[in-house]
């Protein structure tokens, strides 16, 4: 974070009958542009090395550093829904494995690997090609984590299914990641979804996906051990809440971290928690959230945990607004979801609140908060995006999004393709971001009285001016402004290492302040563009 002092005395005056604009800076095209602060992406794995080594490279080039992929399930399987096409010596692979042991169920897991060139763990284990399509047959024991089942039974995992000349999309991910000194995370094994609950997992199978989820972690260890491997992505979701309905999700995300610092401790996790704030939906408050994020950070076993709370401004779960607009209508895109109405009728609370209650709830865990932006919005008629559910949203809207995540250690975004490569319904997002990022934008504001200084903090705030507004006790609207000074050595301090938030410190003199209104904040950035709406920091509490 880089600190700005606006050492300088600011001019109290009345306003006039009209709210005054904010007078820009000189244009700066000549100074270098900030990228996004979005830094990762989730994105979908190819099966061509060359083109998640193009994919990585788009995302390098407007700033971003990580990449994501979802995981793939470990899916309960019977004889006859095992692939056609798999065969073994003539003899079809249900039946081969069949006859060599007591099989007690089938399972297959498809995520475009074939482990072969692994150094298998089990003498029973069998890599082999089929048909031109490359598997492998894992004979994982009912009892102990061995080789041998002392029952005797087996559960028996068909790895693959791929063409035998694929290269698995993790380890051209990881590579690539390494080339570009970027970090890579891959999917970690899912269970399905119970029948009955379909949010919950189904852990009828715990076991089995526990043993399966460290012979996939030996695999990585094995073959993708890179600098760009930088860890594993928990592919179960929840909301972050501290309802005990959820903790069969956290004791999956227990379990696989703890096999996480097993096999690879060097290496970190993330898990994607959602925010429900619906008024008319099962919805979780600030204060619950605070508690739940804490929950969930208590299953790290060990290792680094990042929790990027989803920020729900793409399924119409969440909603960023800012105090002064509860009353205010909701956009096209929530009313889809939610209807006609206000923010604050629709909604419990504003992203932000649940940024810094989890900020709060983390503290001491070892964890860390990141975002996840969606990228995306409600679809409605206007912003289709191909065949996804979700329609193509507006940088107006990402910057809505990112004023509530200043909590946030980083912002990654769910996610890069389509929602960043699609152009039904405008320019491609990910083709207008490469023009920079320069819009300023206000994530929170503090009155100090007792030093006559107001804090701000946002993005891209320095090189240009400030307006302060507010009611006095007199109940006239006073103003003030201030020039902000250039983000250089000579007025920066780092205080966090999240280098593209600032905060300038404004000199406000002997100001006085009506507690019952609230104060008003615009800011004109160097290259001269200004905020959209005024950030409003809500009643003055002293």
């Amino acid at each position: 974070m880089t600190v700005i002092i606006a050492g300088v005395t600011l001019s109290s005056q009345v306003a006039g009958p009209t709210d005054p604009t904010i007078s820009a800076a000189p244009s700066a095209t000549s100074a270098s542009r900030p990228q996004y602060p979005i830094s990762g992406y989730f994105i979908t794995a190819n099966t061509v090395a060359s083109k998640n080594r193009e994919k990585l490279a788009d995302i390098s080039a407007v700033g971003g550093d990580t990449a994501i992929t979802f995981g793939t399930l470990l899916k309960p399987a019977s004889p006859d829904s095992l692939p056609e096409d798999c065969v073994i010596d003539g003899v079809k692979c249900a039946e081969f494995a069949a006859g060599i042991v007591d099989v007690h169920r089938y399972f297959t897991y498809s995520d475009g690997s074939s482990w072969h060139g692994f150094d298998l763990p089990c003498p029973r284990d069998k890599s082999f090609s089929s048909n031109g399509r490359a598997y492998t047959l894992l004979f994982q024991p009912t009892e102990g984590k061995g080789c041998s089942s002392p029952k005797g039974t087996y559960d028996v995992v068909l790895v693959g299914g791929s063409k035998s000349s694929a290269e698995d999309p993790a380890v051209a991910l990881a590579t690539a990641a390494t080339d570009l000194d970027m970090k890579f995370y891959a999917g970690l094994p899912a269970p399905v979804k119970r029948t009955d609950l379909d949010y919950l997992p189904d852990l009828s199978y715990e076991e089995t996906l526990a043993l399966f989820t460290e012979r996939f972690l030996q695999y990585q260890a094995s073959r993708n051990d890179v600098a760009g491997l930088a860890g594993f992505y928990h592919h179960a979701e929840m909301p972050i809440s501290s309802n005990p309905f959820f903790d069969p999700v956290l004791s999956l995300y227990r379990m696989q971290n703890e096999a996480i610092r097993r096999v690879l401790p060097t290496r970190s996790a993330i898990v994607s928690p959602y925010i429900e704030s619906r008024v008319d939906a099962s919805n979780v408050s600030p204060d619950d959230a605070r508690i739940g994020i804490r929950k969930i950070a208590q299953t790290s076993s060990g290792i680094q945990l990042k929790i990027a709370i989803q920020d729900g401004m793409g399924t119409g779960k969440g909603a960023a607004y800012l105090p002064s607009e509860s009353d205010t209508a909701v956009d096209a895109f929530a009313e889809s979801i939610v209807g006609k109405g206000t923010w604050g009728g629709k909604y419990i609370a504003p992203n932000e609140d649940y940024f810094r209650a989890a900020a709060a709830g983390v503290v001491g865990t070892g964890a860390e908060l990141w975002a996840n932006l969606e990228g995306m919005a409600p679809a409605t008629k206007k912003n289709p995006c191909g065949n996804s559910l979700r329609g193509q949203t507006t940088l107006d809207r990402i910057d809505r999004q990112l004023q509530q995540m200043a909590e946030a250690a980083k912002v990654i975004s769910f996610m890069w393709d389509p929602y960043f490569t699609c152009d039904d319904s405008s320019e491609a997002l990910k083709s207008q971001m490469t023009s920079g990022f320069t819009t300023p934008i206000v994530t929170g504001a503090s009155l100090d009285t007792s030093t006559g200084s107001l804090k701000v903090t946002g993005f891209n705030l320095s090189g240009g001016s400030a307006l302060v507004k507010w009611t006095a006790t007199d109940g006239v609207t006073h103003e003030l402004k201030a020039e902000i000074p250039n983000s250089d050595e000579k007025h920066m301090r780092w205080i966090e290492p999240k280098p593209e938030l600032e905060t300038i410190s404004l000199e406000l003199g002997n100001a006085t302040w009506n507690v019952k209104t609230p104060y008003k904040v615009g800011v004109s950035n160097r290259w001269g563009n200004s905020l959209q709406s005024e950030y409003t920091d809500g009643i003055y509490r002293p």
